[in-house]
This record gives C-alpha cells, structure tokens and sequence, in this order.
C-alpha cells in the first residue's frame, strides 16, 4: 500500500479505537486488541500471520513490563496493610510542622505514590488529609489539592508504574536513565504544583454536603472510599490494621527507595565499570528492574510481614490480593504493545515516522504533544502512553539518540500523560468527589494544577536535552 493509504488506515484506526473507548464504553484492552487485528488486516497482513503477529507484540511487552508491574502493586500492597503508607504521612507531618503540613502531605504523595497505583494512593491519604483539615478547620483542598497531584506526577512519570514502563520498554529506553532523570524532574515539578495549588486554594472552594458532613461534621474517615469499588476499599482498613504497631518512617522509605538504589546502581554499573568486571555482572543483576523489584518485595514481606507476626499465609494472601486490581493494566499494556507490533509489521509505523518527520518539530515536542492529545482525549495516561510510543518508535529508530536521550523522551510523554485530567478520566472524578468539589471547580483547580505541571515538565525535560 502507498503511504497515503496507510496513513489513512493508522488515522481510521486512531479515531476507532478513541470512538470505541470514549462512546461506546469499551473496555481499553478489548478496544485495543479488536483495533490491532483490524489495522493489521486492512493494511495487508496476511490472515495467516495474524495471530502470530498479535502473539508477538504481546509477549514481548509482557515479558518486560509484567513481572515489574506486579512486584510494584505487591510492594505497596504490603506497605498499605501494614499501616506503612498512614505511618509515612503522619511522620512527615510531624517532621515538618503544623504550618506545613500540605507540604508534609504533598511529600507523602510524592513517596508513597512511587510504589502505590494513583487512585489506591489518594484512597489512602484522603482520610488522614480529612482528620488534618478537621483538627485545622481549614478548607479540605489546602491539603488535597497537592498532595493528589503529586501522586499524579509519579503515576504519570516514573516506573514501576504501568504507563511508564510501557512507554520506555516500547521505545527502548533504559529505566535506570529514566529515574535518574526523572527523579530530580518529578521532585521540581511536584514542589512547583504545590506552590501554584497553594495560591489556587487561597480561594475557598464550596464542598458537597457529604463531603463537608464527613470532613467538619464529625463522620467516619475510614468512609471516604467506600463508594469507589472494592479494588480501592481495604485502603482505610489498612491504615487501622496498622495501627497499633506501624513500621517506622525509616524502614518504610527504605522499602520504597530500595528497588530505585538498586536500578540506578545497575544503570551506572553498566555506564562506568569496565566490561567482565565481576562488580558490574552483579550490579547489572540486582540492577534489573524485575530483580530489583523483586528483592524490595522479599525485603517488605519480611520486614513489614513476617517480623511484625504475619504468617507466611497471610504475606501469600496480601501480595496476591494486589494482582487483581492490576491485571487489566497489564493486559492494556500488552494490547498497546499489539498495536505497536501491528504498526511495525504494516508499514504504517514508518509511514507515520515520514509524516512526523517533516513536521519539523523536535522530538520532545512531538512526544509531548501526541501524548497530551491522547490524553484530553480519551482520559487515560496508560493508554495515552502506550498508543504514543507505539506510533513514535519508528521515527526514534531513524535517529541516533542516546541512551540519555531515549530517557528524556519518555520523561516528556510523562509530561503529555500527566496534562489535562478532565472530565473523561476516572482519576478527575475519583478526586473531585472525594474533596466534594462541583465539576466547574474541579475543572478550574485540579485541570488547570496537572496541565500547568506537565507542561513545566516537559519544559525541565526540554532544558535537561540541551546538556545531556
């Protein structure tokens, strides 16, 4: 087929595939998959290959991004039950004072959310950022407002999380670089939302009745998730299972840095020591994402399980009852890895490439912007993520980018997947109904607070590109 054609075929299959998900409701892993064969059938590929090549791009996504997506969820799985996550947010408080407490929040946000998905994360601190605005009598979002966004920025931006790792295993990015980077660049860009969403919440924003009666009339915090679906609702419980005995701050925040020392000792091994050297073998070993994850997660069994009296039952019990919640997140993970495969196989992938190529634009820009645009669009950064670095790769393969420069591509996706959670995004809804803002509100601080943190972002990410 010509480019035309098949640039036609990739721009049909984009607008069914935003149709599917955003009109007709259909699951993204489903849409993703049925969109995959249909391209992949339109343009040429032979009824005989099909399935092979479907099987193809899904094993090869998976085989990178499952293991570390599910060690990531039984890590803060653990963590949550304990009582580790509400321990975190209240020595952080205590470290920081009551005058800045939104601040201890916001840094709660930024290092719990490094192990823990977005929506569980916000499902575990609302209640301690409703019994803080309760003792205050100050309005629910001070504290809200940035500490929800910072759990967004680390959704958006850092592995384990989904559409991180799937984007820099798509694009071929090292997730030792992408931390490296990525750390400095989300703790920036997550002390900036706070200072911006301390000016928005200079206004007071009307609650919902339930919300301000839950919040300021005295109702039960360990409420504040019980409408939101029972993958989300042992969050409170965790925080009173925990109680009585939580884990210290220390040993919590070495559990979440443990597996990102460990990458990053990988990635350096890799860069500086010499080639046979026995040192890097072990480092580029430990260093591995999945082992690195890996061993974080026996060290939080033990530590946060088996010496605080669980049995070996019981730690079974906690990590397995993490897999659920993010087996469709996997599964949308692997269907973008379809679509990218499909995209590779058609030709369509570098018709594209010729496309994005004489836009003239840089390559972060383009990484931003589809990214961005994806992500107003149908609402969520996975697959705004994995749809993106699908269609980029094939014009990243016509370059000679670094393994630093891969990294700051995928840093800039972060940005686009981070901006504009509106209305069509289940993260908007799940945060504005639990602060019992109206959606007029919603739109005007926490639109507005994420879009003005992934473009800033996207432009540290652009002042990194120029020095490395």
């Amino acid at each position: 087929m010509s480019h035309g054609a098949l640039l036609a075929v990739a721009a049909g299959g984009v607008a069914l595939l935003l149709l599917m998900i955003i009109k007709a409701k259909i699951q993204p892993f489903v849409a993703l998959v049925v969109v995959s064969i249909g391209v992949a059938l339109t343009a040429g590929v032979p009824a005989a290959e099909l399935v092979a090549t479907i099987e193809e791009g899904m094993g090869s996504t998976l085989g990178h991004i499952a293991t570390i997506i599910a060690l990531g969820a039984m890590i803060g799985r653990i963590i949550e039950l304990s009582g580790g996550a509400a321990s975190l947010a209240h020595s952080l408080m205590e470290r920081f004072g009551e005058k800045r407490t939104p601040l201890a929040l916001t840094a709660a946000g930024f290092l719990l959310g490094i192990p823990v998905f977005f929506e569980v994360g916000l499902i575990i601190l609302m209640p301690i950022a409703y019994g803080v605005a309760r003792a205050s009598r100050k309005p629910l979002l001070v504290y809200a407002l940035p500490m929800g966004a910072a759990m967004l920025t680390v959704h958006a931006f850092l592995p384990p999380h989904p559409g991180a790792v799937a984007a820099a295993t798509t694009i071929g990015a090292d997730q030792g670089w992408v931390l490296l980077f990525g750390i400095p660049v989300t703790a920036v860009v997550i002390l900036l939302g706070y200072l911006l969403a301390k000016r928005m919440t200079r206004r007071e924003y009307p609650m919902t009745a339930d919300v301000y009666a839950k919040v300021f009339g005295g109702g039960d915090d360990s409420e504040a998730g019980s409408e939101h679906g029972s993958e989300n609702e042992p969050a409170p419980k965790a925080a009173v299972e925990g109680a009585e005995n939580p884990p210290s701050f220390g040993m919590v925040v070495s559990l979440i840095v443990t597996p990102i020392v460990l990458i990053l000792l990988g990635t350096i091994g890799t860069n500086f020591l010499s080639e046979g050297s026995t040192l890097r073998a072990v480092l580029t070993v430990l260093g591995a994402p999945m082992v690195a994850l890996l061993v974080a997660a026996a060290l939080a069994a033990y530590f946060l399980g088996a010496r605080r009296g669980w049995s070996s039952t019981r730690i079974s019990e906690v990590m397995g009852s993490a897999l659920p919640g993010v087996a469709m997140v996997i599964l949308v993970a692997g269907a973008g890895g379809v679509f990218g495969k499909v995209l590779v196989k058609t030709g369509i992938g570098d018709a594209v490439a010729d496309v994005l190529d004489r836009t003239g634009l840089p390559l972060l820009a383009l990484a931003f912007a589809m990214t961005m645009l994806l992500r107003a669009v149908q609402g969520s950064t996975t697959v705004a993520l994995v749809t993106t670095a699908g269609l980029i790769t094939p014009l990243l393969q016509r370059t000679d980018l670094s393994p630093q420069q891969l990294a700051l591509v995928c840093l800039a996706m972060g940005a686009g997947g981070l901006s504009v959670s509106h209305i069509n995004d289940a993260g908007y809804w799940m945060f504005t109904r639990l602060v019992g803002l109206e959606v007029g509100d919603g739109l005007r601080t926490w639109t507005v607070l994420t879009t003005a943190m992934g473009v800033a972002g996207f432009l540290l990410t652009s002042l990194l590109w120029l020095v490395v």
